[in-house]
């Protein structure tokens, strides 16, 4: 899809007084938390609790013809703090607290794209994605079907075969149109960033050292789009700070949420489906340096069908109340320097 552009007329626009730290936060919010009693409002509290300036949040219904941006801006309001939004019905949206100058469909409704200025120097290119969730093909070597989710006669461990599946999905076109959009903006010098669920893992997480881990089942895998995304200069900020997915795995999905019933948790019951697949990703800048990340949610996951409690290294922003989502986000502090 060709992507097309809506401008945001400056006069109503109050600029925010830049301080030279951003905080970015990605979510999928579970069908607007619509899955969870009092998710809606849970998910404002997140973003409050979480600080951020800038949210890219995914699985965005826009249901009954209530608009999600509408509503989420008004919550936001109502408890204190004022937000701009993308203007586009779209399935990924992105929250400001800066003025957005325009709002483009990259992709159909799968990647939202917004032009955000920080100060009179500094524009940022924004870009939220929610990539197709068809072709799941990380639960093959766990023994399921990344299609119809059905448990297989065995685990399928033949990386080709795993990856025909996965790149018969529409998530490698997504990300080509967002990289050949993307670099665009990085040659304009405009900072670059990208988040949401990719529902696709990183290369840098089945790797050699966790092939025996998590249901790999010995498999190292090439994912498709986590190389796209290195291979044209971008950078997956969370494991830029945490290299090793030993230690520090990141797991975003499935998130142990006890707020809901457990069998609404439940893919692969019988396997380890915990996995990396919520991302913010960013292109090197002189002006950009990635100060923290972390992951926001509970700390447990859903595993072999139980709820388990983590036991690795990495750091939590624990949700104060309900939590609204199956998934876990991920919470990146920029610094920026003008």
């Amino acid at each position: 899809m060709t992507a097309f552009s809506i401008k945001t007329s400056n006069m109503s626009l109050v600029e925010k007084d830049f301080k030279g730290q951003l905080k970015v936060l990605s979510l999928n919010t579970w069908h607007e938390g619509t899955s969870v009693k009092g998710g809606f409002d849970a998910i404002a509290d997140v973003i409050l609790q979480s600080e951020a300036d800038i949210v890219l949040l995914s699985e965005v219904r826009n249901y009954n013809g209530v608009i999600f941006t509408q509503h989420i801006l008004e919550v936001l309001k109502a408890k204190g703090t004022t937000f701009y939004s993308s203007s586009l019905k779209s399935d990924a949206v992105i929250l400001s607290k800066f003025p957005i100058e325009s709002t483009s469909a990259i992709n159909s409704s799968s990647v939202t794209k917004c032009m955000i200025k920080l100060n009179k120097k500094t524009s940022i290119a924004v870009y939220s994605a929610h990539l197709d969730y068809t072709h799941y093909a990380c639960y093959l070597p766990r023994g399921y079907d990344g299609i119809d989710w059905k448990k297989l006669p065995e685990p399928i461990v033949d990386t080709h075969k795993i990856l025909k599946q996965n790149i018969d999905s529409q998530r490698d076109e997504e990300i080509v149109l967002f990289v050949k959009d993307a670099l665009k903006e990085q040659q304009k010098g405009n900072l670059v960033l990208l988040g949401g669920d990719f529902n696709e893992p990183s290369h840098l997480d089945w790797t050699a050292a966790t092939k025996d881990l998590f249901d790999h089942n010995g498999v190292v895998v090439p994912w498709h789009n986590s190389l796209t995304l290195q291979n044209n200069g971008f950078l997956d900020s969370y494991r830029v700070k945490y290299p090793d997915p030993v230690k520090y795995p990141g797991f975003t999905w499935p998130a142990y949420n006890t707020d809901v019933e457990l069998s609404k948790l439940l893919w692969a019951k019988d396997a380890d489906e915990r996995d990396r697949i919520d991302f913010i990703y960013f292109y090197p800048n002189k002006k950009l340096s990635l100060t923290d990340a972390l992951i926001v949610g509970p700390t447990g996951s859903i595993v072999r069908g139980k709820g388990e409690e983590t036991h690795d290294q990495d750091t939590f922003l624990k949700p104060n109340g309900i939590w609204p989502t199956d998934h876990k986000g991920v919470l990146v502090t920029f610094s920026i320097t003008n």
